[in-house]
C-alpha cells in the first residue's frame, strides 16, 4: 500500500479539497482507497459523508480500538473514510508519549495494506509531533501553494524543516492551487516558478466556484460538474502525475 499526504503549514489552501479529489480519481482507476481525516476541522470527512460516532484519539494510539473498525464507507465505490474526531486536536500531546516517537501511524496504517492499495492523509496545517509521524509515513506529501509570496515562504519553511529534521526532500511534491491566471503576480509565478518549487507537479489548480460547492454537494468534483471544467480536468491530471510518482 501507498500513502500519499496533503500536508501544508498554512490552512485554507485546498488541501482537503485536494484530498478528497484525488481520492476519488483513485478509487475510479480501480485503486481501494482510504481517506484518514487527521483534522479535527473535518472538511474531508463531511464531503466524504464520514459519518458516525469515531474514536478518540488516545483509544486509538493506544491500540485500544482498531483502525480497522473506523473505517466508513462512502457513496463511491473502492473508496472510503476514517472520519475526524474533536480529540484529534490532542494527537500532539499523546504522540509524545509513543516509543518510537514518530513511527506511530507508519505502524497503525501497516495492517490496511492488505485491503487497500492507497491511503490518503488530510492533514491539520501545523509542524508538530503529529506531522513528523505523517512526514514518516507517507510515501508522497504533497503540498498546494498558492502563487504569492507569503504561500511560497510556507512552502520553503516547511522545505528548511525537513532538511532540519533529517526528512527526504525527495518526497515533497508542491503544485499550485487556487491560482487566479487574472492575477499579474498569480501568471508571474506560474510562467516562472521560483528555484524552490523544483520537483512540482506541472498541474495547476484554478481559484474556482466549482471546488467551493464541494460543501454544499458534499461530494468530489466529478460528482457534479461537467467534465469540461477546468478544476475537474486539472485534478484529473494531478492524480496522473501522483499515481506515475507513486508508481501505481
Amino acid at each position: 500500500m501507498k500513502t500519499l499526504a496533503l500536508y501544508n503549514i498554512k490552512g485554507g489552501v485546498g488541501k482537503s479539497a485536494g484530498a478528497v479529489n484525488l481520492a476519488y480519481f483513485a478509487a475510479a482507476s480501480g485503486l481501494r482507497t482510504v481517506v484518514w481525516d487527521l483534522d479535527s476541522q473535518a472538511a474531508s470527512s463531511w464531503y466524504l459523508h464520514g459519518d458516525g460516532q469515531a474514536a478518540k484519539a488516545k483509544s486509538v494510539l493506544a491500540g485500544d480500538t482498531p483502525l480497522g473498525r473506523l473505517v466508513r464507507p462512502t457513496p463511491y465505490e473502492k473508496l472510503s473514510v476514517i472520519p475526524a474526531e474533536f480529540s484529534y486536536r490532542y494527537f500532539d500531546i499523546l504522540l509524545k508519549k509513543v516509543e518510537p516517537p514518530r513511527e506511530a501511524f507508519k505502524r497503525l496504517l501497516k495492517p490496511f495494506s492488505e485491503q487497500y492499495s492507497l491511503a490518503v492523509l488530510d492533514c491539520p496545517p501545523a509542524l508538530s509531533h503529529l506531522a513528523d509521524n505523517v512526514f514518516t509515513a507517507a510515501d508522497l506529501i504533497l503540498v498546494p501553494v498558492v502563487p504569492t509570496h507569503l504561500s511560497l515562504r510556507a512552502y520553503e519553511r516547511l522545505r528548511e524543516y525537513f532538511e532540519q529534521e533529517g526528512f527526504p526532500l525527495r518526497k515533497l511534491m508542491p503544485f499550485y492551487s487556487m491560482a487566479d491566471r487574472r492575477r499579474s503576480l498569480h501568471r508571474e509565478l506560474i510562467e516562472q516558478p521560483p528555484a524552490l518549487m523544483k520537483g512540482m507537479a506541472q498541474s495547476v489548480v484554478p481559484y474556482s466556484s466549482m471546488v467551493e460547492r464541494m460543501g454544499e454537494h458534499r461530494a468530489p468534483i466529478a460528482a457534479y460538474a461537467p467534465s469540461e471544467d477546468p478544476a475537474l480536468l486539472a485534478y484529473a491530471e494531478l492524480w496522473l502525475e501522483v499515481s506515475a510518482a507513486l508508481k501505481l
